[in-house]
């Protein structure tokens, strides 16, 4: 998908798609309308919306199967760096100078989310550009912050176009939004929407007030197990070439190298890999209200023991000590570092408190790592 959407086009002058320089020779001369060669317009663009600043696209606010397979991607982290929409000005419905404009990201799942709840409202979107990120981790990472929204504010000659003066920010863009700089830079006030899109038609109807049920960030299990697919996806990544190395360990033994060792012994100890991975990207978030311990990396640690004792349970009379003791140590080891990964997807942690888990848990980690895999080596002779 393109990120040249050809948003705004008439925002500013020399744009791709300006009014003033309507297509000519060469230019599509059929398909959706504004589309020129070498840009596509996104599906979800329904129209332009003629302004004192030029042709506004306005963008649907039903999402189509395209959509949803884009949505169905990301959650698997599948082309996430290039799920983006072009930054700059955006009409649902037939905004006029006194509808409200809401601020978002151009992460393109962020878009979507936003548009799908404004079926039959008016309103503007200030899409900002945070690199295709989504507002929360834009604003903690500096991206989703006041320059952006004093300089895009000024791109799209946002003055010339409505008549108040105030910008909806989500809630979750407010770690990196000072308002009374923004009120400084682009003379508009900042007024922190509620948490989530699905509430702003009722935020909107009551005059901009938020309820306390609105300001409320939740993290249930179904929001929780949402976010595993894309945390099982990054990790196997890296896993791939776990497993490569373990095949080639396990084929060495006693009897020199085999294949038959590679299968039985290298296999084994992918399956107990899996099995790490699956608790600490998995059975972690689900289970992470009832969890003891605060950290993740301890959380993590724990249900790999406790996976761990279970293989022993059924296996450990097959493995001798070598192996038991390998197995013990390193899949609590590898689910406590697939639970630790979480951590950036939760709602309750700090980018400082998640570097001082680190700092503490990686060389834990690393040393049972390592231990299990010399006994297990050793095992093998």
């Amino acid at each position: 998908m393109t990120d040249k959407p050809l948003a705004n086009p008439g925002a500013t002058s020399g744009s791709c798609c300006s009014p003033s320089r309507e297509p000519g020779a060469g230019s599509a001369q059929a398909g959706r309308p504004g589309e020129r060669p070498g840009y596509r317009v996104w599906p979800f663009v329904s129209g332009w919306l003629a302004t004192p600043v030029g042709r506004v696209p306005q963008v649907k606010t039903n999402l189509d199967a395209g959509d949803r397979f884009g949505r169905w991607q990301m959650r698997w982290g599948l082309g996430r760096q290039r799920y983006r929409v072009a930054p700059g000005l955006y009409a649902v419905g037939n905004p006029g100078p006194g509808s409200p404009v809401l601020v978002s990201a151009n992460y393109k799942l962020s878009f979507d989310v936003l548009r799908s709840n404004l079926p039959g409202l008016d309103a503007w979107l200030l899409v900002i550009e945070t690199h295709g990120i989504n507002v929360w981790c834009a604003a903690g990472k500096g991206t989703f912050g006041t320059a952006e929204i004093v300089h895009r504010v000024a791109a799209v000659r946002l003055p010339e176009l409505i008549e108040h003066r105030t910008l909806v920010v989500p809630q979750l863009g407010a770690p990196g939004v000072a308002a009374h700089q923004v009120a400084r830079g682009c003379g508009f006030r900042v007024v922190y929407g509620p948490v989530r899109a699905a509430d702003l038609p009722a935020f909107l109807a009551a005059g901009m007030q938020a309820t306390a049920q609105m300001r409320r960030v939740s993290f249930s299990t179904l929001e929780r197990l949402v976010l595993t697919p894309v945390e099982l996806t990054g990790i196997l990544r890296t896993a791939l070439w776990a497993a490569l190395a373990l095949l080639f360990l396990g084929a060495i033994g006693s009897g020199g190298f085999s294949l038959a060792g590679a299968l039985q012994r290298g296999g084994a100890a992918i399956l107990a890999g899996l099995g790490g991975v699956f608790t600490g990207a998995v059975l972690v978030p689900l289970l992470l209200p009832w969890m003891p311990c605060r950290a993740f990396a301890a959380k993590g640690a724990l249900a790999g023991m406790a996976l761990a004792f279970g293989a022993l349970a059924v296996f450990g009379p097959r493995l001798g000590w070598l192996n038991s003791t390998a197995l013990l140590l390193a899949l609590p080891a590898v689910a406590s570092w697939c639970g630790m990964n979480f951590t950036g997807s939760s709602t309750f942690t700090s980018p400082s408190g998640v570097e001082k888990e680190m700092r503490r848990a990686i060389p834990l980690q690393g040393a049972a790592l390592l231990l299990a895999g010399v006994l297990w080596v050793v095992a093998g002779f």
